[in-house]
């Protein structure tokens, strides 16, 4: 995206985007929004639309095994953005979007470079003046000054003899919505490149720096940060959220090992729950949902603050920030083991101007209403919980374990752990082949 961003603003003469599968486009920052004639220029990263209290903090096991926020959090995104900007493929998103059954945060990795947009829209986008009367999103002028399109195709089948691009139009076809008129413009057009860029992946490998005796990252089995049989070896930044940021996870992942290193945590033995979806098929199995993955290793490492704790040690205002802000580092610094004097300051300064930056608007429709719906979706799955144990079911979805600490067995509706451990050695066998197809003979 950004490759084919800089070429069309370069003066390229022909920029041709081609795309596997699709992708779900997000701008890093939300700003540039106009609702009945009023701007909001919030500019404020998509990383911290997310609040932590009832969402990360305070979620029942039931509600984070079942991914409900994910599913619930997709259907209103889609029409919302729909209202904001005629389209729910992704955010004034008119060309290229993904298959229906991955369309979602749930399953993909969000594509924040989303500047091409605006010259990959140019022969698509069709919204009615009186939708956009209402709401309308507006790219930037030093964008919409410049010419050009940046033309959508997909995965090319190779090249004749005379360099000139082959691709599987009918299959383009079958994929419906907008790939269908991506086909229509482009199947009688003659591309001959002069260049072509690949950015099609990359994949991890050890064995030039590793002993072979050494876990690989794909081994990870607790928390994706160590392996059991090898708890003294970390890999640190090797997960990717699907919305947030690496380095923020890496700075959690450093402290959990570090917590475990000197005695002050033990390996935890839970289910994680903040793993992304993905086909049995799928390459990449290690996407994360970013403030899940943040407040389980905080739960971990006894870092994550309970509201009174906050509001007995730091007071109404950072208890307040806490809930309707992300999950930030800097609030598992105010309690716990990397507990730090400077954090309530970061939390009540640049956390808190997260906050304002939404507007009244914003924290009712992105805090307050989440907030109170998803409370009351945890308060009735504490209440089934109590009603499966007066039934003598204790067992079921893991009741038991967690209120006794003993192991339970594999009934009903509960987790099956060699079927998750089967995916594992799966993805392990396939990373350790594809790890040696890269190492010289």
């Amino acid at each position: 995206m950004d490759l084919a961003y800089e070429s069309i603003k370069a003066g390229a003469k022909e920029v041709v985007l081609c795309s596997r599968g699709g992708f779900l486009s997000f701008p890093k920052v939300l700003n540039n929004f106009s609702i009945f004639g009023s701007e909001f220029n919030g500019h404020l990263p998509i990383d911290g639309l997310i609040t932590n209290l009832f969402e990360s903090a305070y979620v029942h096991p039931w509600v984070a095994a079942s991914h409900l926020r994910w599913f619930v959090s997709d259907f209103v995104i889609k029409r919302v953005l729909w209202a904001l900007t005629g389209t729910s493929a992704g955010c004034n998103q008119w060309v290229g979007e993904l298959p229906p059954e991955r369309l979602g945060r749930a399953y993909v990795f969000l594509n924040k470079s989303h500047r091409a947009s605006t010259y990959l829209n140019r022969p698509y986008r069709k919204r009615s003046k009186w939708l956009s009367a209402l709401s309308e999103y507006h790219d930037p002028p030093e964008d919409v000054a410049t010419p050009g399109v940046v033309e959508m195709a997909p995965w090319p089948v190779g090249f004749d003899k005379d360099g000139v691009v082959q691709w599987d139009w009918d299959k383009c076809a079958m994929r419906g919505g907008s790939w269908k008129k991506v086909k229509e413009r482009m199947q009688d057009r003659r591309i001959e490149p002069d260049l072509v860029l690949f950015a099609s992946g990359y994949r991890h490998e050890f064995s030039k720096w590793l002993s072979p005796e050494y876990p690989r990252a794909w081994d990870a089995d607790i928390r994706d940060i160590v392996c059991s049989s090898t708890p003294d070896v970390a890999f640190i930044g090797f997960v990717r959220p699907g919305v947030g940021a690496i380095p923020p996870i890496a700075e959690m992942q450093s402290m959990w090992w570090t917590a475990y290193l000197k005695g002050w945590m033990k390996l935890p033995t839970d289910p994680p729950h903040y793993y992304l979806l993905a086909s049995e098929n799928a390459r990449i199995k290690h996407g994360v949902d970013h403030s899940t993955y943040q407040s389980t290793l905080a739960r971990d490492m006894s870092a994550s603050p309970s509201l009174w704790s906050l509001l007995t040690t730091h007071g109404p205002f950072v208890t307040l920030i806490y809930c309707f802000s992300a999950a930030f580092t800097s609030h598992y610094r105010l309690v716990g083991p990397f507990k730090s004097d400077s954090a309530p300051e970061v939390v009540k300064t640049e956390i808190w101007d997260t906050v304002k930056r939404r507007g009244w608007i914003g924290n009712i429709f992105m805090g307050v209403i989440p907030m109170a719906f998803y409370a009351l979706v945890n308060l009735a799955a504490l209440m089934l919980e109590f009603l499966w144990i007066a039934a003598g079911r204790p067992d079921v979805l893991g009741s038991y374990a967690r209120l006794t600490g003993k192991p339970k067995s594999k009934a009903l509706g509960g987790i099956d752990r060699h079927a998750q451990m089967d995916a594992r050695e799966r993805k392990q066998k396939r990373m350790a082949e594809e790890e040696a197809e890269v190492v010289p003979n």
